[in-house]
């Protein structure tokens, strides 16, 4: 079946078609006129980490008729002293890192801080503009522009422009070295800096697109994003590479065909993704998170934000591998170790809904009833060194996979998915904590060993899930939940030890749904299309297409999900999942 996904959604926002502008020509009229007036003005253009410096300087802060120029960069701390500041948290290891609790402020030098200060107060009269990452800790600003870009967008300038890390010259680095700093450390500081600027800013600078940036009044984005707690929406999900991907998301989802194959696609995972908001002719490109850090209450509800903050915990991507190879054998940590040895508060439990699976499809889940553990990790450590292959057959339980099978997979369970499914993986949020066990004997993309984090593995490995359990326990735990005229409710999962609760809806007329004040998470993974309304008109119809995922915000409160187009007459599904009470 070819789809019409549509890889990207936007969020119409109503009532500021005049309050963008794209090209570094009109950004930097509508900036000239505001300070044009002014006796003296503070302009400050702060910056998340990966904005290209260069670009802003050459094509905005040069073309003002500023009386002061500073970059704020100048008072940062030295690489080695940041790398002093940093090493509990960047640790040895390639991957993994230990979450930073760090503010910006500490990774500047407090005397040459206090003179770029003392510089600002000094001009009397005329302009001064301050720029770059952290520009506001030198001054509040009479005009605050925030430039931001999507994390994914940064990871492709890791990979293919040579970008190094905030504060480092090490361009050259592993990729995974990179991307753990940036990950345990800069995001996190970064976000916590950027999340007050947000707020108050009176532009964010869409700097996604080189050469071609676009610009949004901070009222328009605010009311923009506000408007998008209101509503149905999906964030811009993006496809990448693996030395196990498959084929079928290149088919189905119109994909470039030139491509080796397509291993994830990241769906809803809002700490990565981007959400592409419409202001009249003009589409502004921001990190979803931006969205959970502004307002979190009204998207994820109050019990939500309770427990785990300005944080999405639930995430939907896919796993491609028909076509393709086995994923790595893996485990997630419990949450004692992830908290313990990594700073993280929850855990990775998950489950894979198949959506296709080829003749022969098997999932890996769990160990088989009666083997002594040393013996598989004695096989594993001998793999690992290259003097075998990993006995899966001896210790691995392999599970049939059908279409519409559900597996849950929480914390300590060893799995993976096996050639010839396509899964749609709902896990919680903190996706990097995959220890892999065993890859196959694979190199990655990059040629590289891909990394095997057995020591960690062993400490999480949870030996009870054996063959009965996992059946008893795993598979296909689906219940009848209610029905009606032309519907009827299923619960499929998760595990008593998960937070995350998931519901099947097949339907062939209209099911109304309700968040009951938590976000809810869907994807439509039978049928062509469906639309999402509000029984009271409270915000435009919403079409979703075959495998689309699409968030409901807590505020919402009831909606209806109808067949719809190409849907109409056939059998649809969604599975719904929240984070229950």
């Amino acid at each position: 079946m070819h789809t019409t996904y549509n890889k990207f959604p936007e969020v119409t926002v109503q009532g500021y078609d005049n309050h963008a502008w794209q090209g570094w020509s009109s950004i930097h009229s509508v900036l000239n006129a505001r300070v044009s007036d002014a006796a003296k003005t503070v302009l400050i253009v702060d910056c998340y980490p990966g904005v290209r410096l260069d670009e802003l300087e050459q094509q905005l802060v040069t073309t003002l008729d500023a009386a002061l120029v500073l970059n704020i960069e100048s008072a940062r701390r030295d690489e080695q002293a940041l790398h002093h500041l940093l090493a509990r948290n960047l640790t040895d290891d390639r991957v993994f890192g230990v979450l930073s609790c760090h503010h910006l402020d500490e990774f500047f030098d407090s005397n040459k801080l206090r003179q770029l200060r003392q510089q600002i107060d000094a001009v009397t009269e005329g302009l001064v503009v301050v720029y770059g990452s952290g520009a506001a800790l030198a001054h509040s600003g009479d005009i605050l522009v925030y430039a931001d870009l999507p994390r994914w967008e940064i990871q492709q300038r890791m990979r293919h422009d040579g970008l190094g890390n905030w504060g480092a010259e090490n361009q050259d680095e592993d990729i995974l070295r990179r991307y753990k700093r940036a990950f345990f450390i800069e995001w996190r500081v970064f976000d916590r800096h950027k999340t007050p600027l947000l707020k108050r800013a009176d532009y964010l600078l869409d700097t996604t697109v080189e050469s071609n940036p676009a610009m949004v009044s901070g009222d328009a984005l605010r009311a923009g994003l506000q408007q998008t707690t209101e509503q149905p929406f999906r964030v811009a999900p993006f496809f990448d590479p693996g030395v196990w991907g498959g084929q079928w998301m290149k088919q189905h989802f119109d994909l470039d065909p030139s491509a080796p194959n397509y291993a994830w696609c990241f769906d809803c995972v809002p700490e990565e993704n981007s959400l592409l908001l419409r202001f009249g002719n003009v589409r502004i490109e921001i990190p979803s998170q931006d969205l959970v850090l502004t307002y979190p209450r009204p998207l994820l509800g109050e019990k939500v934000h309770a427990r785990f903050g300005a944080e999405f915990p639930i995430r939907f991507d896919f796993l491609d591998t028909i076509g393709g190879q086995n994923l790595s054998f893996q485990v997630h940590p419990l949450t004692e170790y992830i908290q313990q040895q990594f700073g993280m508060h929850y855990t990775q439990d998950e489950s894979y809904y198949i959506l296709e699976a080829e003749p022969g499809a098997v999932v890996y889940l769990g160990t088989k009833t009666g083997i002594a553990p040393q013996d598989m990790l004695d096989d594993l450590r001998a793999a690992g060194r290259g003097e075998k292959i990993f006995d899966d057959e001896r210790f691995v339980n392999q599970i049939p996979a059908h279409k519409h099978d559900h597996f849950l997979i929480p914390a300590g369970t060893v799995h993976c998915s096996g050639a010839g499914t396509m899964v749609l993986e709902i896990s919680a949020t903190p996706y990097i904590f995959t220890f892999k066990l065993w890859d196959w004997g694979r190199l990655g993309l990059d040629g590289l060993p891909r990394p095997v984090h057995l020591d960690h593995g062993q400490q999480v490995i949870d030996w009870q899930r054996d063959t009965q359990w996992v059946h008893d326990n795993l598979i296909n735990r689906i219940e009848p939940i209610a029905e009606g005229d032309g519907w009827r409710e299923e619960r499929t999962g998760m595990h008593e030890r998960e937070f995350i609760e998931t519901r099947r809806h097949w339907f062939t007329a209209p099911v109304t749904h309700h968040t009951h004040g938590g976000v809810n998470v869907l994807n439509l993974v039978e049928g062509a299309q469906a639309v999402v309304e509000s029984p009271n008109g409270a915000f435009p119809p919403f079409v979703v297409n075959y495998a689309e995922t699409f968030i409901i915000p807590a505020a919402v409160g009831e909606y209806r999900i109808s067949p719809f187009g190409k849907g109409i007459g056939q059998q649809l599904a969604t599975i719904k999942a929240w984070v229950r009470g």
